[in-house]
């Protein structure tokens, strides 16, 4: 019988070996994926806005609008970076494919108006957000589209994160998700808060006429691989079935990254 922690160790054995460098990154279709994902808000981007602002509004930040935050693999989406608006003077949007940094200039400058529905949804009840009143302005001046590989970020350099179906959805390779989802967490500064979402047992996905991979994760191997390098870590899941076949709703990750001094 294997162990829940061997789950992962045990899907690299029987899963194609197929990673992250084998796809053309640079092909990715972002206006067909922020078409299909983000051309309206869906029920399910609903609940994980409500998780993840909440998580950010609920942390005491003595320096307000001063923390350097980082959305790793920000493709063809906005509200990660929008959640963390409040808190920073300077959100860098992390980005590998050509493709989606040419789209996320080009949102910056002139963002599609679908993106005020997540807005409303994220400000409602929230005094944190409530005082801005034109976030994309504000976004326009604070984020930096960066060319960037997860696996090349440096440790120790940010205050707060988000990554949004990333992970998960770059490789086939239990390791590689496992070594992303930690190189995530490592670059924030002790202590640094993060929120992470992942589809729940993703087999595969298309974007375009492009097929992309998917290492399939439940919430077990989200924690386990958090949990060398994050504490106060919570998993929720949130329920989705009608996005595209090949998926068991999502899962979202809260914490902060763990200290020398954590047990």
């Amino acid at each position: 019988m294997t162990r829940p922690d061997q789950r992962l160790d045990s899907a690299v054995d029987c899963a194609p070996r197929v990673g992250n460098a084998d796809y053309d990154w640079d092909a990715f279709d972002s206006a067909d994926y922020f078409a299909h994902n983000y051309g309206t808000l869906r029920a399910d981007d609903e609940r994980i806005i409500e998780i993840v602002a909440d998580f950010f509004q609920s942390r005491s930040y003595p320096q307000k609008w001063n923390a350097r935050a980082i959305d790793v693999g920000a493709g063809a989406n906005l509200y990660p970076a929008l959640a963390m608006l409040p808190f920073a003077a300077e959100v860098i949007l992390y980005e590998r494919a050509f493709s989606n940094r040419q789209w996320l200039e080009n949102q910056i400058d002139a963002p599609f108006p679908s993106w005020w529905q997540f807005w409303s949804h994220m400000t409602a009840g929230r005094g944190a957000y409530q005082p801005i009143k034109d976030p994309f302005d504000l976004l326009s001046r604070q984020a930096k589209v960066v060319k960037g590989n997860i696996f090349s970020l440096r440790p120790g350099q940010f205050d707060m994160a988000t990554m949004f179906f990333v992970a998960e959805s770059i490789t086939t390779r239990s390791d590689e998700f496992v070594r992303a989802a930690q190189c995530f967490v490592n670059s924030l500064v002790p202590r640094g808060a993060f929120a992470a979402a992942f589809m729940r047992n993703s087999s595969g996905y298309r974007v375009g006429d492009r097929s992309f991979p998917a290492c399939s994760v439940d919430e077990q191997d989200v924690l386990q691989a958090l949990a060398p390098v994050a504490t106060d870590v919570r998993i929720q899941t949130v329920e989705s079935k009608d996005l595209r076949e090949g998926y068991c709703g999502m899962i979202v990750a809260t914490g902060h990254k763990r200290r020398p001094t954590d047990g």
